[in-house]
């Protein structure tokens, strides 16, 4: 006679002992032959997983704030810079990958491009709204003292407009960050494997992709935030407690 299946709490907590196994342990993939799993598994597909977020986030940054710092300064663009923060939200991420493969093939080019558009919007739009935002008189000053427009863009407006900016990198980063959980798509091995692969890895695989993922984006939250901090003047910083 069969016996019944444990009550519900203790097979949530059975099956979160068995993804710390997972990651810790490894354990034998569900078709048989091979340890998957293991610290040293975890630990290649998490570095492969934030070499493409940081590489992604990085041609994000250096394509749209040189953008958002010209229109804001100019005061000009607001319809641009808006309208590619609604469209960001609108893109779906796996169409956006799967055209990209169609287009330009599978791998690491085709991965990061692709994340790298759904990181612009929020950084074009908020470092737009951030530096158009700048007191005008300040600027005003700024360029009555003969300060060079490159100057007070630099001097004056980039540095008060560093908590909005940052806000916009920081999303685009847990965006990045949460749908490089689909690069095994695209021919990237990451911690989506783990989600993905379920006939591999089976149910403790992907809770521990799960958790892993999580845990990375909390983790790189938390240091962009730091980095924010340490960025933002002490005027501002004194201003916010």
């Amino acid at each position: 006679m069969a016996l019944p299946p444990p009550p519900l709490p203790a097979a949530f907590l059975s099956l979160f002992g068995d993804a710390f196994n997972f990651v810790f342990s490894g354990r034998e993939a569900e078709t048989g032959g091979v340890t998957v799993g293991g610290t040293s598994q975890v630990i290649e597909l998490a570095t492969k997983q934030i070499e493409v977020t940081l590489l992604a986030l990085a041609v994000a940054i250096l394509l749209a704030m040189p953008v958002g710092l010209w229109l804001g300064h100019r005061q000009q663009g607001e319809f641009l810079a808006v309208s590619a923060g609604n469209a960001g939200r609108a893109i779906p991420e796996l169409a956006l990958i799967a055209l990209m493969a169609a287009a330009i093939g599978v791998g690491l080019v085709n991965l990061v491009v692709a994340l790298a558009i759904l990181g612009i919007p929020p950084i074009l739009t908020n470092t737009y709204v951030g530096i158009s935002q700048v007191d005008r008189a300040s600027v005003e000053a700024a360029r009555g003292m003969g300060m060079s427009e490159t100057g007070i863009v630099r001097k004056v407006e980039l540095p008060l407009a560093v908590p909005t900016i940052m806000g916009g990198v920081r999303t685009a980063a847990i965006n990045i960050v949460a749908t490089a959980t689909i690069a095994p798509l695209a021919g990237i091995l990451t911690l989506g494997d783990f989600i993905i692969a379920r006939n591999v890895y089976g149910d403790a695989g992907v809770l521990a992709g799960a958790i892993l993922v999580a845990l990375m984006a909390l983790a790189l939250e938390g240091t962009l935030a730091t980095i924010q901090w340490a960025m933002t003047s002490k005027g501002l910083k004194l201003n916010r407690s």
